[in-house]
């Protein structure tokens, strides 16, 4: 029953932290509407991936030296910031014609769906932070390493799939021509949020 408790916390936390605005939601809302579904699912297969090698490394007791060590934590967090702002820029610079001619003319490839999903979340320091503060608050060390390993089986099963509905939601036909609707300032408002988003991680 201990063992239930820990669970449902968690569970309900993750599911708060994936609705809440981030790096990780705009990449989706982006890839669902200019590149479509099946971009979209690989993008969040590459965040499901990033937290599967997080909760890895907090495991085994690395995510606590990220969080203690100052150099360490400062260097992840410059390395999310410029790709995040690289990602804006390189929209901005791109985003000159209405989403329905880009979806023709830009051949995005299912590795590069994957990998931008993948460095999104992997660099972003804040979800080591997040995942440490559930493992050393919520789980305690009595807590059965089998047991542990079922909630990093739920945190990237249960990524993917949410993720995942959002894609489908996302690339939906209606929700596409929505967006579409606004062309290129939809581009546009994407990038500057990803590069609004990657300034706050550097300054915070």
């Amino acid at each position: 029953m201990d063992y239930l408790n820990q669970f449902l916390i968690i569970a309900v936390a993750h599911v708060f932290a994936m609705l809440s605005p981030g790096p990780d939601i705009a990449i989706i809302l982006r890839q669902s509407i200019t590149q479509g579904r099946r971009k979209a699912i690989l993008t969040a297969l590459g965040i499901s991936s990033g937290i599967s090698v997080h909760l890895t490394y907090i495991l085994l007791g690395f995510g606590l030296i990220v969080s203690k060590s100052i150099v360490v934590y400062t260097i992840l967090k410059y390395l999310a910031a410029i790709y995040l702002i690289y990602l804006g820029i390189k929209i901005l610079k791109s985003s000159t014609y209405k989403l329905e001619e880009k979806d023709k003319k830009e051949n995005m490839s299912d590795f590069k769906a994957y990998r931008i999903g993948l460095f999104t979340n992997l660099l972003n320091p804040k979800v080591t932070l997040y995942f440490l503060a559930l493992f050393t608050v919520v789980v305690t060390p009595e807590t059965p390493f089998n047991i542990q390993l079922l909630y990093c089986l739920f945190f990237t099963i249960g990524t993917f799939l949410i993720f995942s509905l959002f894609s489908c939601f996302f690339s939906a036909n209606k929700v596409k021509r929505f967006f579409n609707s606004f062309g290129k300032y939809f581009d546009r408002t994407m990038a500057v949020i990803l590069i609004i988003l990657g300034i706050k991680i550097a300054i915070d």
